[in-house]
Parts: structure tokens; C-alpha cells; sequence
């Protein structure tokens, strides 16, 4: 061997990466050797590759996936600074996600020794009436589910969050909100949700109560109350970070006009996006057929006149947004074809 080769435990010793996890990034085809002896399966590395391996033992390091370690190494110089860029976002959701989960935590071990007050939320009742709208429909009934057996409310000073989810799709919307007391989220039972609807017809303004396990809503000289679901609601936060690639618009028209296709077990439409609706930052552009499940969709659209759709690949979850109402937004799972 030429003496400007390294073997795979020089390379290992010169990168700071092991011999085992050399051989398993040549596996996946993010590093692999420039030669392998053909009789003994030995790998061996140029030293013009020295460079690359110890940038993936950073990027190793951070926690970067597979597929972003690859396109550092293979992409353009603006690509590679995106990737970076992106997986930083990532991270710092991550410890934002972590102090939350903390707090949380915080707080339920210091309503073991002193008794949380309540929380009263005070909001425009027509607004509150739209948000429970926009998400209704993605609410499953089916008590058998508690965690997601309900509407989700996630209250913070200045907005309320709603969110309802069949694991299918998920919904969110919120409506501006004075909160007195500390912050509180709360899963009601869509019965209960469906109730508290009834009482925003008539009303300008609504008042919520979150009392231990207890739930009031005031509106209109009318009240109700009812107990909440003690179930923990999934992270819905983290299922908003989407990194799409495409993004199409649609007029109710031409909604509606997608053709079904009857062959499939349930009613699916095919979404059709093309290199010239890739985002400016997508990774080579690329036609994309995404498959979903028509009914589904159309429901998500409701009356909305325009929507957009951001679609980040085949398999990932589908963004449906509306021009006409920035506070309110769904996913929607792709179905496998």
C-alpha cells in the first residue's frame, strides 16, 4: 500500500472516531474508504479524508442524523450551512422542549405540598367558538383513547392553544386570552367541549376555570362544569416542527375537484408537487407524490375558500395552513402506497 494510505485503526486514532464506528458510517454510505482490499475486506483511507472524518466526529458529537452528517459532507457549501443551521433549530427546540418538561415537573411536585390555585382564562367568546371549530373535527370520541379522547387546552399568558388529535391528523388554533393564576393545560372530554360550544353563541366574552381536576366555563349568564381527563395529551409541539420542501396552494375548487382513487381501501387523493414548488432552501428539488386520505382532507379545509399545503416528502406529515387564518393550522398523515 502507498504510504499516503491509512489503515482503518490509523484513520480511527487520527479522527477521534473508533474503528467500529468508521465501519458503521461505511455501512450506511456516509464514509466509506477510498479502497477495500478485495482478498481481506481491510479498509483503507486516503489522508485527503482525514479532513471529512474529523468534521463527522463534530457533527457526531452535536447529534446530528445520518442523512444531515451526509449532505454536510457531499452537499454544496450553502447546503451543508442550511443542514447546520436546521439541526442548531432542532436543538435549541430541544432544550426549550426540556426546561418545559421541567417546569412541569417542578410544579407537580409543588402541588404535593401546597395546593395549586386556580386558573381563570378570560376570552373573546367568538374567538373561542372558531378555535373549538377549526379543531373539532380532528377530536376522536372514542373514550377508549384517553390520552387523545378530547380537545386540549394549553393556556399561557396572552393565548390559548387548542389541539385535538386522532393520531390520524392533528389540529391547532388559538384565541387571544387573559390568564389569571399559573399557566395550565387541561384535556376535555369532547362531550364536555361540545358543551361548553353551546354556551358561545349568544356571548362577547367567556371565562374558563382549571380547579384541580375541575373544569367551569361562564358565558352568557350560563355556566357548566365538568371533570377533566387525567391523561397525558401528547407533545404537541414537537409534531409542529416540520421541515418541509414543497409547498402548493389550492382554491376550494380545485380542492374538491381532486379525483378519488376508488381502488384504494379508503378514499385517497393524490397531491402532485413539482420542482418549481420546492421552498428556496429544499435539498434538489424534485417532483413529489404525496397520498392522503381524501375525506380527511377535505374536512381539514372545511369552508376556507384558499389553503396551503406544505408537504416534506412522501411519508412525512402534510401542513395544511390558511391564508385567511394565520392562528389556525392541521397535519395530516400520509397514507403508504
Amino acid at each position: 500500500m502507498e504510504s499516503t494510505m491509512r489503515s482503518i485503526g490509523e484513520m480511527a486514532r487520527a479522527s477521534g472516531l473508533s474503528p467500529g464506528t468508521l465501519r458503521f458510517y461505511d455501512g450506511a454510505g456516509v464514509f466509506v474508504p477510498a479502497e477495500v482490499d478485495r482478498h481481506t475486506g481491510y479498509r483503507w483511507y486516503a489522508d485527503e479524508q482525514l479532513p471529512d472524518a474529523r468534521l463527522l466526529a463534530r457533527l457526531r458529537r452535536v447529534g446530528m442524523p445520518l442523512a444531515g452528517i451526509s449532505r454536510v459532507l457531499t452537499g454544496s457549501p450553502a447546503e451543508a450551512r442550511a443542514e447546520l443551521d436546521a439541526h442548531l433549530r432542532r436543538l435549541e427546540d430541544g432544550l426549550t422542549d426540556a426546561r418545559r418538561e421541567l417546569s412541569t415537573v417542578r410544579a407537580l411536585l409543588d402541588s404535593r405540598e401546597f395546593p395549586m390555585p386556580p386558573t381563570r382564562l378570560t376570552v373573546p367568546a367568538p374567538a373561542l367558538a372558531a378555535a373549538l371549530d377549526a379543531v373539532r373535527f380532528a377530536a376522536p370520541a372514542d373514550a377508549a383513547l384517553p390520552a387523545v379522547a378530547g380537545i386540549f387546552l394549553d393556556a399561557e399568558d396572552g393565548a390559548l392553544h387548542l389541539v385535538a388529535t386522532d393520531r390520524y391528523r392533528l389540529a391547532v388554533a388559538d384565541c387571544p386570552a387573559a390568564l389569571d393564576g399559573p399557566p395550565v393545560s387541561a384535556l376535555l372530554p369532547t362531550a364536555l367541549a361540545d358543551a361548553a360550544r353551546a354556551l358561545l353563541g349568544d356571548a362577547e366574552e367567556a371565562e374558563l376555570i382549571v380547579d384541580g381536576n375541575r373544569f367551569t366555563i361562564r358565558a352568557a349568564g350560563r355556566a357548566l362544569s365538568g371533570e377533566r381527563v387525567e391523561a397525558d395529551f401528547p407533545d404537541y409541539r414537537r409534531l409542529l416542527r416540520l421541515e418541509p420542501t414543497h409547498r402548493i396552494t389550492l382554491t376550494a375548487a380545485q380542492l374538491r375537484a381532486l379525483p378519488e382513487d376508488t381502488g384504494a381501501d379508503t378514499p385517497t387523493a393524490t397531491l402532485t408537487a413539482t420542482p418549481a414548488d420546492a421552498l428556496p432552501d429544499a435539498p434538489a428539488p424534485t417532483d413529489l407524490l404525496v397520498h392522503v386520505n381524501r375525506d380527511f382532507l377535505l374536512e381539514a379545509a372545511g369552508s376556507a375558500e384558499q389553503l396551503v399545503l406544505e408537504l416534506g416528502g412522501p411519508i412525512g406529515p402534510l401542513a395544511i395552513r390558511f391564508p385567511a387564518r394565520t392562528d389556525t393550522f392541521s397535519l395530516l398523515m400520509p397514507i403508504a402506497r
